[in-house]
């Protein structure tokens, strides 16, 4: 035992030597990435690409990267890859950083910072448009087995405060990977393009891409700024008003039912809320549900008014907008 205490403590260390050799430690240089570029890939996208750092120390760790976004709104994720599809408005300008980083226990080890920059796109100010909503209304396709709804886009805009009257508008929009010119435009009094319509498009009602919206322009006198937006579908989609509204008085007990919406979301998708008028008396009666049936007591000496509307519920997608009411139908008590 005398003998062979000192090989093991020998052999200890020996381990010991090799294990802090193998961890990362504080004593580790980091070096940034090089061939960071930005290039813009479709409407309001681009991607970031950069490539370790050639002179970057190769030991067994497993080195990251931080991706931080300066411009036009600020965020910052990490990633293990050498490239990152960001959805951003463009028409301000973009810029990034990347840094190479390795987590440890104990902190965070970082490079400095690559950057790259894309410049706003030209154009005089007050050129662009202002105000551009948009909004999506689902319609049946019966035409179709494959994509039984079809979603139509109508956006509206006002013209730039100081854009020449010869100013004229050009509007596009992107889902997913298709692009689509706008062919069906509005005009003002002097000729101008306001609005837009697609009666059918490619945009998916139950997707959770964002809808990316560029309108650009040329006029003689002056370089016209380009103006892109981006919507989320739940924030603008139009949901149909309920089908078949149907009410009717037994005694006291007045019965309404209804059918979903003309959507592509299934029939346990959807809140509604009834709006039942007391024609006599003047007394509103609203009340939220989930079913496609209410039953409400009433006294029967009275006229009823009943409308319905709809709204996707949040165990589908995020809250958004109300339908319009359906049209109003009576019954009851009439002289």
């Amino acid at each position: 035992m005398i003998i062979m205490a000192p090989v093991l403590l020998i052999l200890l260390g020996a381990t010991e030597i090799l294990q802090a050799d193998l961890l990362p430690d504080d004593k580790i240089s980091l070096l940034p990435p090089v061939n960071f570029t930005i290039k813009v890939t479709g409407l309001a996208q681009v991607l970031l690409r950069w490539e370790p750092n050639p002179d970057q120390e190769q030991r067994n760790v497993n080195l990251e990267y931080q991706v931080k976004i300066n411009a036009p709104k600020e965020d910052d994720y990490e990633t293990r890859i050498t490239e990152s599809k960001c959805v951003t408005i463009l028409h301000k300008g973009f810029s990034a950083s990347v840094r190479t980083i390795l987590q440890n226990d104990h902190s965070l080890l970082a490079s400095s910072w690559a950057s790259a920059e894309l410049h706003a796109p030209p154009g005089s100010p007050g050129t662009s448009v202002v105000n551009l909503t948009c909004t999506t209304n689902t319609t049946a396709d019966n035409y179709s087995h494959l994509r039984p709804y079809q979603v139509s886009l109508h956006c509206t805009w006002l013209v730039g405060t100081d854009a020449p009257e010869d100013t004229q508008y050009f509007l596009y929009y992107r889902y997913g990977s298709w692009t689509e010119e706008c062919q069906e435009y509005s005009k003002d009094s002097t000729g101008r393009n306001i609005a837009c319509w697609f009666p059918r498009t490619f945009i998916h009602s139950r997707g959770r891409d964002w809808l990316a919206v560029l309108v650009n322009g040329s006029s003689k006198h002056s370089a016209i700024k380009p103006f892109d937006q981006l919507f989320a579908l739940h924030a603008i989609d139009q949901i149909n008003p309920p089908l078949n509204v149907t009410a009717e008085i037994e005694g006291t007990r007045l019965s309404i039912q209804w059918e979903k919406p003309v959507s592509a979301f299934p029939i346990h998708c959807f809140d509604y809320e009834v709006k039942i008028h007391n024609a006599r008396n003047g007394y509103l009666q609203i009340e939220k549900m989930m079913t496609n049936a209410f039953i409400s007591i009433i006294d029967d000496l009275s006229k009823y008014g009943v409308q319905v509307r709809a709204a996707v519920s949040s165990m589908c997608r995020e809250a958004g907008l109300w339908s319009e009411w359906s049209q109003p139908i009576y019954v009851g008590f009439s002289r």
